[in-house]
């Protein structure tokens, strides 16, 4: 195992430091001989990067997006651990195809990649998945969602409460009202109208959340509420969190810069799901997430092929990429802006979406495994989809210059990132 010293990092954007990497942990002491130096001056170092949303494709669309093609995004990105979740094709809602990505994610060895299971068989919304089998498998699943779908009836979805109450287990709702949402194409409101699309109505995503946060307090259960959107479903977490729901919530970068006036340019890259919003939902997303009310920046990283994204805005298929860029624009959204310090940022990217998943929070603490990033913050990049680690090229960012950018990556005491690309 390689030891190193990360010379002149700032903790957090705090006071400089030397770190110690001694057999994959974190050492003050003096620095092995023979150890590798890294010169860090002016970057900060953050723990790991945690992604409680993330889209690998495999098994079924490795056109797509492969396990280890995602990981090194995820890398490259500043992670070093994902949630992979279950629309893959076949559906992860069994123990062999949980085991089946986790064990892709290990043999890829760029960040511990954990599956999120089914919550329902093939997504459909009629009966429960494996849950326990999943949770006792080898892949540990703890979080159970059916992303991409809502778990309509509300009955199932009371009973799923319930099950993975037995292993401290979580539901990850996609809130989505189906039948308000029928044929919907972007935000309703004035540019759908204008545009004469189909608009996908907020209360849409507020009423399942309202339905959600009451059955998990009726149950004493664990909910996560995926990609919110809105600024009435803040109003509405934040309501469940003064009477002390268990419910946790996860915002996108893009929806923290982006709004629904990018429709009007038809480009289907900014096509996704719950659709942008306007600029008084992303104000009321970043205060959100500012006051604790929303609990994670996660990022919704969804590759898809070519002919899947570059066609009309109606046949498209909904959403973006968000790995490589979700640092940078949690950065430009929320650090630029005063909302966050690097600490908030990295209690929102890091230890809060780790406790939520169930796995034990990366710090930069003596002792801690080392699994951190290194971020120059006075960087600026512009985006290249050609150059993207991901096998898909559907990002919004490209030709937009972004601020900070990710110089490396460890895990565990081995470098999977150095001068920004992955080494393996």
């Amino acid at each position: 195992m390689s030891a190193w010293v990360i010379k002149g990092a700032a903790p957090y954007g705090e006071e400089p430091t030397d770190l110690v990497v001694r057999d994959g942990v974190l050492s003050t002491g003096p620095a092995p001989k023979g150890a590798q130096v890294l010169d860090a001056a002016g970057l900060v170092v953050l723990p790991g990067l945690v992604d409680l949303h993330t889209h690998l494709r495999e098994p079924g669309r490795e056109d797509a997006e492969t396990v280890e093609t995602g990981s090194r995004a995820a890398a490259q990105g500043g992670y070093t651990a994902v949630h992979a979740m279950a629309n893959t094709d076949p559906v992860a809602d069994t123990a062999g195809v949980v085991e089946q990505v986790w064990r892709l994610g290990r043999e890829a060895g760029l960040v511990d990649v954990r599956p999120v299971g089914a919550v329902t068989v093939g997504l459909a919304g009629e009966r429960l998945a494996e849950l326990g089998a999943m949770a006792d498998s080898a892949a540990r699943v703890r979080i159970f969602s059916d992303d991409g779908k809502p778990v309509h009836d509300p009955q199932l979805m009371r009973r799923a409460l319930e099950y993975v109450k037995a292993f401290d287990g979580v539901i990850a709702q996609h809130a989505e009202e189906p039948k308000l949402t029928a044929g919907a194409q972007m935000n309703e409101g004035v540019v759908a109208a204008r545009l004469g699309l189909t608009g996908w109505p907020a209360a849409a995503e507020e009423a399942m959340i309202a339905r959600d946060v009451l059955l998990t307090a009726h149950v004493g259960s664990r909910l996560h509420v995926c990609h919110v959107s809105t600024a009435g479903s803040v109003d509405i977490l934040r309501w469940a969190k003064a009477k002390g729901t268990r419910v946790t919530a996860e915002v996108t970068p893009h929806h923290l810069l982006l709004t629904d006036d990018l429709a009007e340019t038809y480009d289907p890259v900014y096509k996704v799901n719950p659709p942008l919003r306007t600029a008084e939902d992303v104000a009321a997303l970043r205060d959100g997430l500012a006051d604790g009310t929303i609990d994670a920046i996660a990022t919704d990283h969804a590759p898809h092929a070519l002919e899947d994204k570059e066609t009309e805005w109606g046949a498209a298929r909904p959403g973006m990429l968000g790995l490589e860029t979700a640092l940078s624009v949690a950065v430009l959204a929320m650090l630029e802006t005063g909302l966050l310090d690097w600490r908030g940022l990295a209690l929102r990217m890091s230890a809060t979406p780790a406790r939520i998943g169930g796995l034990a929070p990366s710090t930069l603490d003596e002792g801690a495994p080392a699994s951190f990033t290194l971020v120059d913050p006075a960087a600026h990049w512009t985006p290249d989809p050609a150059a993207s680690a991901s096998r898909s090229r559907n990002t919004p960012y490209a030709g937009r210059e972004l601020p900070a950018r990710v110089v490396a990556t460890f895990l565990r005491g081995e470098p999977t990132v150095l001068d920004g690309k992955a080494v393996r």
